[in-house]
């Protein structure tokens, strides 16, 4: 699975997780709500560093807690 499918479903968990919908996350991270759909139907490729935190911050989890799961530990750097 790509890196970017790999954060759209950690972020729909989340969000599932949480009873938070794709609205509220992109209020309470700043975020507009074109660049959440974006990122979540993988028409963002490569989300930034800081749009991350920023989620992560509208999510209530911190970076490590968003990375650390089954999808993200067979992660490896592409040539």
């Amino acid at each position: 699975m790509k890196e970017q499918k790999k954060i759209a479903k950690r972020i729909e968990y989340l969000c599932n997780e949480k009873g938070m919908s794709h609205y509220r996350l992109s209020f309470k991270s700043a975020i507009p709500m074109t660049t959440v759909d974006n990122i979540l139907r993988g028409k963002t490729k490569n989300p930034g560093i800081l749009t991350i935190i920023k989620l992560c911050n509208g999510l209530g989890v911190s970076i490590e807690e968003f990375f650390d799961c089954e999808e993200f530990r067979d992660v490896e750097l592409e040539e």
